[in-house]
């Protein structure tokens, strides 16, 4: 649906657990149109932000006897009789999402890895076949890799460079403009607006070391701006999307989520906060108890465990956030609080802007 007259806005299937094409599937017959015939009664086109994963996107492009692949065709079909439209796909958790330990094992396979990169091309081609006329398509994947996981940098440039090239030549033979979005979150390989910037600064020196075409980078791949993600860090958004732009990184997408924010010195809201502990997802812990000075846990307990063994010092006042998506259009029950002002932030930031980002998803769980 559209959120301005250049702007479009979905809600990201990854809330609803599915890994088969089939399950996938049936998620979009059941939860999605329940959502679209809230919202517009099929009045209007209906956009979808559809997460699918490795097994999902393989199975879509399963040929039959006759050399075409005959899932993807009925979905087609399918998405013109609802009257619906992909204009986004999740590229970010390649496999289990639901129901399992995901934890840090949803940065696997990271951009080092030769799946990661077969993975998000199959995305592309899929993508490329769905989308209408006149509409950008854009694929969402995580930062590179995870920090503690010490990944090589060289061979994560080679796997977005070669991902872009491809990219670049399905713009080309479809006519429809495809990018690629790495989505900066705590503790990736890099997770906020200074990182950012520095990995595509290193990203673009390297493949001009080597005499690759640097345009390439600018035209197929930039980020996917979490709202949840980048309030965690504690950053300003306008200046960050400011930063962005100036930088010539393209805002591949916007994902509008909302994160916990708690003080960390209160013993009721630490109670609170200790009830979001689950063993499905990190949830990083990021405390600012001085100015501009950050303090990283990978997830709730070794947060509890810094402030039992006492090497975790607060200075009151101080501001927790965590890693937990919430409902965007609600604040959570007393003493938790939300970030939906930096989700607020991004909006108003459309409105000063309208061009700056034609891709809007929301994203919660």
């Amino acid at each position: 649906m559209k959120l301005s007259p250049t702007a479009h806005l979905a809600y990201c299937t990854n809330i609803h657990p599915a890994e088969s094409w089939e399950e996938t599937f049936q998620v979009l017959q059941t939860h999605t149109l329940a959502v679209r015939d809230q919202l517009t009664n099929g009045s209007e086109p209906y956009a979808i932000g559809l997460r699918l994963s490795a097994r999902a996107a393989n199975e879509l492009l399963e040929i039959d006897a006759d050399q075409q692949p005959h899932r993807l065709h009925a979905f087609q079909a399918w998405l013109a009789q609802e009257n619906c439209y992909v204009f986004t796909i999740n590229g970010f958790p390649y496999g289990d999402f639901h129901g399992t330990r995901v934890k840090e094992n949803v940065y696997l396979p990271d951009w080092t890895s030769p799946e990661r990169l077969a993975y998000t091309n199959q995305l592309a081609i899929i993508l490329s076949k769905l989308l209408p006329e006149g509409i950008d398509g854009s694929i969402s994947t995580l930062p590179g890799s995870f920090k503690a996981f010490d990944a090589d940098e060289s061979t994560m440039f080679s796997n977005l460079y070669q991902c872009a090239g491809f990219l670049e030549l399905m713009s080309q033979s479809s006519g429809k403009d495809l990018h690629l979005g790495l989505e900066p979150e705590p503790l990736g390989y890099f997770e906020n607006t200074e990182e950012t910037l520095s990995f595509f600064q290193r990203f673009y020196a390297w493949a001009e070391s080597i005499g690759f075409d640097t345009e390439i980078i600018t035209q197929r791949i930039g980020i996917n701006y979490d709202t949840c993600h980048f309030a965690l860090e504690f950053e300003n958004c306008r200046e960050s999307l400011d930063a962005f732009r100036s930088a010539g990184i393209r805002i591949s997408k916007i994902h509008l989520s909302s994160a916990l924010a708690f003080d960390p010195t209160a013993p009721d809201t630490l109670q609170a906060i200790q009830a979001f502990e689950e063993p499905t997802y990190l949830h990083q812990v990021i405390v600012q108890d001085r100015p501009n000075e950050l303090t990283r846990f990978p997830d709730i307990p070794q947060f509890f465990e810094a402030l039992q063994t006492e090497q975790l010092h607060l200075k009151t006042p101080s501001e927790a956030r965590c890693h937990f998506h919430i409902p965007l259009y609600a604040e959570p029950e007393t003493p938790l609080k939300s970030t939906q002002s930096h989700a607020k932030d991004a909006l108003d930031y459309l409105q000063r802007h309208p061009d700056f980002c034609t891709h809007f998803e929301i994203e919660t769980y």
